[in-house]
């Protein structure tokens, strides 16, 4: 952490652990925030909390490296808006699959588009509830999907005309977990919960309706959504050219830049993996919505919350 000692060793451990605050407020795998920071000498080292697994809902782990490449990108911006630029070294012990990267940091000037971004770790939330009939322009969904390129992948806008696809591969996602005895114990032990920092809270969880796009359903939920008559919402595909790794922890960074530009932007948005984490939907997905040029890896979701949506609890 190369100018950070100037006023001592615990200045660096003040800026880690402002920096850590932020960093786990990203989004996970069903908030089950599987990671471990540590500061090692200057260096921030962020590792995978492989007691957080799911070996139910995340068999291969895609969705714990996904999630802790958005606890990454949240500690870069947190970074960069107090005067830091973090560079990182991915999987540096290749023996140790669970050392997922290491951060060192160089004085950097922060911009007004960093302070916003960061502004937005405060702001952004899961929202799982059906969005409005404000359609999204071209103008927010192009800066949305721009911000993933940056990590070596791209954001695909699912059209109209494939709707169907991705329905298709959501429905059938929820009828084999519904089905799944190992998958609905992983999702009671963490769903359902009231006042725990961790696991997805029954207050934030709306009822999930039959819905023509399926969103994953949670245990014992309690939120209260608002209905409307029409759900303009769209739909990203993350995907990046290879299936690495280092990939899917890119992937975690680059939902996380879509998720915090869009809080910026003032829409609503949501992470979604339930059919990529079974192999032939992922594969099918890949194929029909994105031409196997790329591997598919997340799905976000993005619109306008309905007039007199009240704030998530």
């Amino acid at each position: 952490m190369r100018g950070a000692n100037t006023d001592g060793s615990e200045s660096v451990a003040a800026i880690f652990e402002a920096a850590v605050s932020a960093a786990v407020r990203a989004p996970s795998i069903h908030n089950t925030q599987p990671w471990r920071w540590r500061l090692v000498g200057g260096t921030i080292r962020l590792s995978a909390d492989s007691g957080r697994h799911l070996h139910a809902s995340d068999p291969a782990r895609r969705g714990l490296l996904l999630s802790c490449g958005a606890a990454l990108h949240h500690m870069r911006v947190a970074l960069a808006a107090t005067g830091w630029s973090a560079h990182a070294t991915y999987f540096p012990a290749l023996a140790d699959l669970d050392h997922l990267a290491d951060i060192d940091l160089v004085p950097y000037t922060a911009t007004a588009a960093d302070r916003e971004l960061a502004a937005a770790i405060g702001h952004r939330s899961s929202d799982r509830r059906h969005y409005g009939p404000r359609p999204v322009t071209s103008g927010p969904l192009r800066a949305v999907a721009r911000t993933a390129v940056e990590f070596g992948g791209a954001a695909r806008l699912v059209p109209p005309v494939l709707h169907d696809t991705l329905a298709a591969t959501t429905h059938t996602a929820a009828d084999r977990h519904r089905g799944d005895a190992a998958y609905q114990r992983e999702l009671a032990q963490w769903s359902g919960r009231h006042g725990s920092p961790d696991g997805v809270p029954a207050a934030n969880t709306p009822i999930v309706s039959d819905d023509h796009i399926a969103r994953r359903s949670f245990a014992d939920p309690e939120l209260t959504d608002l209905r409307p008559q029409r759900d303009t919402a769209e739909w990203f595909v993350i995907c990046t050219p290879t299936d690495s790794y280092e990939s899917r922890l890119a992937a975690g960074e680059a939902a996380s830049a879509m998720l915090l530009t869009a809080t910026r932007l003032g829409l609503a948005s949501c992470l979604q993996t339930e059919p990529l984490e079974l192999p032939d939907l992922r594969a099918e997905l890949r194929s029909r919505v994105l031409c196997d040029a790329a591997f598919a890896h997340a799905l976000v979701r993005v619109g306008y919350l309905p007039a007199g949506a009240p704030p998530l609890p």
